[in-house]
């Protein structure tokens, strides 16, 4: 689930928390979408809803070396801000948040979790991908 609703969420109290499950292929580049599994914390603050997720991917990458594909495992935690777009009672446009690059919970209170998460999963790919550490390279 990386869709979630959280209309009842943001008439709560802050403080409020929820749980989900993540279990979903996402695409993170041209390869092919990759499965995306763990869990993530929803609270409520007085301005957004926190989520804290850990979750695990395994990404589909070329060798720096023999460039055969392979499946890279990453585990990936973080903290992330998202910001409602409509205030949850008036239904009225609410301002950008401040903050650069900011993730936004949308018009009809959902929050989805796929850009953030395709975001992290690409800075935790190995800058030099190795398909194993004594990878021979190219094969003549």
């Amino acid at each position: 689930m990386l869709q979630v609703n959280v209309s009842q969420m943001l008439k709560g109290p802050v403080g409020s928390t929820r749980a989900i499950a993540i279990d979903d292929a996402i695409a993170v580049d041209e390869a092919p979408p990759s499965l995306v599994q763990g869990s993530a914390n929803l609270t409520r603050t007085n301005r957004s809803i926190l989520v804290q997720a850990d979750i695990s991917a395994d990404v589909s990458l070329a060798c720096a070396r023999c460039l055969e594909h392979y499946y890279c495992p990453l585990r990936i935690k973080f903290d992330e801000e998202f910001f409602p777009a409509t205030d949850v009672s008036s239904g009225l446009l609410l301002p950008n948040p401040e903050e650069a690059g900011a993730f936004t919970i949308d018009e009809h209170l959902t929050l989805d979790l796929a850009e953030a998460i395709r975001q992290y999963i690409l800075t935790a790919i190995p800058m030099k991908p190795l398909c194993q550490s004594d990878c021979p390279g190219l094969k003549s």
